[in-house]
């Protein structure tokens, strides 16, 4: 953070709004005091947000990644060569982790090119405005959602008063000067959420309903119903599940194994990420795949245990494929795909869930019926509904694509691993806050999570 550096995109992504898509070309570097002078820069700038948060520290596969493998009860093991990973796994991780300090590196990157945008919407053209900060806000409320996820307790621990979320930031940092910032202290896990909410809700507003590549009002919505989701404000992550289902236009695919490798959005997806030739991190594949298919030797392996979860003839249990006597999944086989990010199956079991926990008249559809519609989809029968045949179900619908962990500290669970069994709220399940921030932060602004 010593240096930010915003990313310029060539001419083609000038006209941002014109072509709707992420294939993003090489790129120049330029200080912010050249960069925010024209409106046209300011939308450069906004592609450069979008191109720091598909990085593979983030969006592009580790943000996923490490939900898995910190909630991997003995349901996938990483046997990669890669140390990082494997603390993570391990629930061991150490303060000086590599990983760890790039994800929260490039987070808080991704949010300062956010708030120089942010601070200069004002030079944007009138018709662009909304658009542009609502943008914006949004790849800041996520970019703050997941730091707090990874490096906070969890809302459901309690103490949300007293426990440290992380660094708000929402002032500029310009041109390395980053006096102001390195003095900010991490703010309690609520503050942190407020402003998550406050991002997500004023981005909602402002952005228009156009699913894709780009965030809309749609993904918004989305993120704002996992959001809700983690503090157990289960009317309005119903709320928010239930305008993406009914208002979004998304439809479910046909086939499940349609909602992955594919080299344009499927019909379900909310927010999704292209990778491609010219900006092609995708850790996801990197590390779920296999040599056949590119990537590196299999480093995520599907246990029994998670097998075993699936019903005979689910389909989703055909996606996963066998090599060797190993399964491994079948969601992220090719590199140059898209990665789903928020999709609308995991709609239907957010508003399900809701539903069902506050009782009453259902919003939108009963919990039967949601349910019904994501097991027909995996060519399977209706199931008797109760809240754990629920979450069951939604664990076998998201699985491996960035949720587990959340699941787990949300509904206060326990993750088994080799080492011994650890509750929702263990410290190891936390990240540290990486040691060389906390070494350059001036005045001891930063503190150390507990257990590091």
């Amino acid at each position: 953070m010593k240096k930010i550096i915003i990313i310029f995109i060539v001419t083609s992504l000038f006209t941002v709004s014109c072509n709707k898509d992420l294939d993003l070309q090489p790129t120049q570097s330029l200080s912010e005091d050249q960069v925010f002078t024209s409106s046209a820069n300011v939308l450069a700038a906004l592609n450069g947000a979008y191109d720091a948060a598909s990085g593979a520290y983030l969006l592009g596969g580790d943000l996923q990644l490490y939900a898995e493998l910190l909630g991997s009860d003995e349901e996938i093991s990483f046997v990669g060569t890669y140390n990082e990973p494997q603390e993570i796994a391990s629930l061991a991780i150490l303060t000086n982790n590599n990983y760890v300090k790039r994800t929260w590196a490039e987070a808080y990157k991704t949010i300062n090119i956010c708030n120089n945008i942010i601070a200069s919407i004002d030079i944007v053209k009138a018709d662009e405005r909304d658009r542009v900060k609502g943008e914006a806000l949004f790849l800041r409320g996520l970019m703050y959602f997941e730091l707090v996820e990874l490096y906070g307790k969890p809302y459901s621990a309690g103490n949300i008063t007293t426990n440290l979320g992380v660094q708000i930031v929402t002032t500029p940092t310009v041109n390395g000067n980053i006096e102001g910032s390195n003095l900010i202290p991490r703010s309690t896990v609520k503050e942190t959420y407020d402003r998550i909410l406050a991002d997500l809700k004023e981005s909602k507003d402002l952005m228009t309903g156009e699913v894709g590549v780009y965030a809309s009002k749609w993904a918004a919505a989305g993120v704002l119903s996992r959001v809700y989701l983690q503090m157990a404000d289960y009317e309005n992550a119903r709320i928010e599940a239930n305008d993406v289902i009914e208002n979004s236009g998304a439809s479910l695919e046909g086939e499940y194994s349609k909602v992955f490798n594919n080299t344009d959005p499927s019909s379900e997806d909310l927010f999704v990420l292209p990778i491609t030739a010219q900006d092609g991190d995708n850790d996801l594949h990197l590390f779920w795949s296999t040599l056949d298919f590119g990537a590196r030797d299999g480093d995520v392996e599907i246990n029994k245990k998670h097998l075993d979860l699936y019903e005979p003839g689910d389909a989703r249990l055909a996606l996963f494929h066998e090599e060797n006597g190993t399964f491994y999944s079948g969601k992220w086989l090719l590199q140059y795909k898209y990665i789903p990010l928020i999709r609308l199956g995991e709609m239907y079991l957010t508003r399900a869930e809701c539903n069902f926990r506050l009782g009453g008249t259902p919003v939108g559809a009963t919990p039967q019926a949601d349910v019904d519609i994501i097991r027909d989809r995996a060519l399977l029968g209706p199931l008797v509904i109760t809240l754990d045949n629920i979450i069951d179900e939604r664990r076998r619908e998201i699985a491996h694509e960035g949720q587990r962990i959340h699941d787990v500290k949300r509904l206060k669970q326990t993750v088994t691993i080799s080492s011994g069994a650890y509750p929702y709220d263990a410290n190891e399940t936390v990240f540290p806050i990486p040691i060389s921030e906390i070494n350059a932060s001036a005045e001891n602004a930063l503190v150390q999570n507990p257990g590091y």
